[in-house]
């Protein structure tokens, strides 16, 4: 059942002196885009009449079909809170990018979360979702540029005065919530300048808009507080990285399917079949989950970043933790993907993945309990312990490896994809580093 009607839209804008419009979308990098209009034109985008140029947003269409329509979500409304200037405010859609024929895009990425819940939906599921988002806080300097550089000096779980982002944090988090987030926890993270914001888990669909609307928030509070965000993996050497924990579940007639009273770990056929579904694809899956050359300098030992592909009840060196809340609240924790990649295509991948566990019953590996850090190789070996991909060219050669990502994604995606990210690749490594002009150019 749809929130809002159209009437309610122009109801909402003029009872709210609303004078623009964000029609928002995400390219297939998980940036946002959007095309502004005036509330005059706001039947017009509401009958799905706004056009833009497809050509110029990368991973979209050649300038020969570069004219895409916007099809907006009415349901995803809402006013933003800091633009109460006297002009009046501005208020935002999140859209469908449809083609001229009236289909949808297959380059969307909305539209290919879509496909797949639609095809659990067809199984008779509903995927829930719940990220737990860490992000840094940075300086800026004279002209308002982003740095590294931090007066922060708190640690995990501290607080003022020590925790200097506490008070853009706070503000973050009742942003949010004036959006109509729900916000379940907030704290200072292991690192310096480092911050977590949890959210209630809710249907993926949601969960992935939801996840593009805080990154706008944090931006603009962080800008409002004189400072700089970032969602960089991993911006500072020798501290920890951000993650994006990803939390799921299957519902299904409003219960959780993942969850068996009867079984000795609480868990039902139906998780083990889903977690050995994602173990399988992982690999291949790591381009969309962490999508950057920065992405693997965060999965490395020693900072509780998972290194290796197994999956456990307890420990958080695994790949996979099952959390210990059981009933309604139980999930699979998956703790590699970080908050450069795209919501949408990583939800899609991952639950394509999970589903195609259950309709095979795979059976997943036997859990790890003991730090797998701490193993040696041999013993690693023993256990079948394989590791997840070392670097972003390791990652995109197995996606090209894995069929089933190209169907899930569709050819557009996956061929544009793989190209773009061997072109990161490639960029990164010709360039010569201040670690290797520091290391070698007087030695040499």
């Amino acid at each position: 059942m749809s929130r809002y009607t159209k009437a309610d839209i122009l109801e909402l804008i003029q009872q709210n002196n609303v004078r623009f419009i964000r029609l928002q979308f995400t390219d297939m990098f998980g940036a946002i885009k959007n095309v502004v209009i005036t509330s005059g034109k706001i039947e017009k985008a509401l009958d799905n009449q706004c056009m833009f140029d497809g050509s110029s947003i990368e991973g979209f269409v050649r300038i020969e079909e570069s004219d895409m329509y916007l099809h907006p979500d009415l349901d995803t409304f809402l006013i933003l809170p800091w633009s109460r200037q006297i002009g009046g405010k501005t208020a935002r859609l999140i859209c469908d990018v449809y083609k001229p024929d009236e289909t949808p895009f297959e380059g969307d990425p909305r539209y290919i979360l879509k496909k797949a819940l639609k095809a659990a939906a067809d199984m008779g599921f509903t995927l829930n979702v719940g990220f737990e988002c860490e992000f840094f806080l940075f300086n800026t300097d004279e002209f308002g540029h982003p740095t590294t550089v931090t007066h922060d000096t708190a640690g995990y779980f501290d607080l003022g005065p020590a925790d200097l982002g506490e008070s853009a944090r706070r503000d973050i988090c009742m942003t949010m919530e004036e959006m109509g987030c729900e916000v379940e926890a907030s704290h200072h993270e292991l690192a310096t300048a480092q911050h977590e914001i949890d959210f209630k888990y809710q249907e993926a669909l949601c969960s992935a808009d939801e996840m593009m609307t805080f990154k706008m928030v944090v931006k603009n509070v962080a800008n409002a507080h004189g400072l700089c965000a970032s969602f960089m993996p991993k911006p500072l050497s020798g501290q920890a990285g951000s993650g994006l924990h990803t939390n799921i579940s299957l519902f299904k007639d409003g219960e959780n399917v993942f969850y068996d009273p009867g079984s000795e770990t609480g868990l039902s056929p139906l998780a083990y079949h889903f977690i050995a579904g994602v173990i399988r694809h992982i690999k291949g899956i790591c381009p969309l989950t962490n999508p950057l050359v920065n992405s693997y300098k965060r999965l490395v030992t020693g900072y509780e970043a998972p290194r290796y592909i197994a999956w456990t009840t307890g420990n958080r060196s695994a790949l996979v933790r099952v959390p210990s809340a059981r009933g309604i609240g139980t999930r699979v924790e998956l703790r590699n993907p970080d908050l450069a990649a795209n919501p949408y295509l990583q939800m899609a991948v991952l639950l394509a993945a999970g589903l195609e566990g259950i309709r095979e019953e795979l059976e997943p590996p036997a859990p790890v309990g003991s730090n797998i850090y701490d193993m040696t190789p041999d013993e690693r070996q023993e256990k079948e312990i394989d590791s997840l991909p070392a670097n972003l060219m390791e990652a995109v050669q197995e996606m090209k490896r894995d069929s089933f990502l190209r169907e899930v994604l569709g050819n557009h995606v996956y061929q544009k994809y793989i190209v773009a990210k061997e072109q990161e690749w490639n960029r990164f490594n010709s360039t010569v580093t201040q670690w290797e002009l520091e290391e070698y150019l007087e030695k040499f």
